[in-house]
């Protein structure tokens, strides 16, 4: 796969340092039964390569928001949250319901605790490194 051309699979960039979202990816990863997503930290090459190809801000240590690439599509913010959900098993996929919510609404909410993630749920000094059983779902 030539990483600034095409994903193949649907990719998740998110925050490698952030708490909350290191342990939302690894929820996602024990909902994904079939290994549809793959992975990357907004701090790797591969994401700022790609934020860069796809002409979105590129990361920094304060980015505030998470992309998903899938179906030729990109996914930010509460949009992302709700398409990675919409995946789930039935037990968990009534968090989708909210999508049907004015993006300006579920936003404002998604904004409001990326905002004070760090605070609410810490953060690491650097990307944790995924477990040689995972590897091959991060990219970069």
């Amino acid at each position: 796969m030539d990483s600034t051309t095409q994903i193949e699979s649907p990719v998740l960039l998110f925050d490698g340092v952030c708490n909350l979202c290191i342990g939302a990816v690894n929820f996602i990863i024990d909902q994904d039964a079939l290994k549809h997503y793959k992975f990357a930290s907004l701090q790797s090459q591969f994401a700022q390569r790609i934020l860069l190809k796809k002409k979105l801000p590129q990361a920094h240590l304060e980015i505030n928001t998470i992309y998903l690439f899938s179906d030729n599509q990109v996914f930010q913010k509460s949009a992302a949250v709700f398409k990675v959900a919409k995946s789930f098993s039935w037990n968990w996929r009534w968090i989708y319901l909210f999508s049907f919510l004015p993006s300006r609404v579920t936003d404002f909410f998604y904004d409001l605790i990326a905002k004070n993630r760090y605070l609410w749920f810490g953060r690491q000094e650097k990307c944790k490194i995924p477990t040689p059983e995972l590897a091959e779902r991060f990219l970069d």
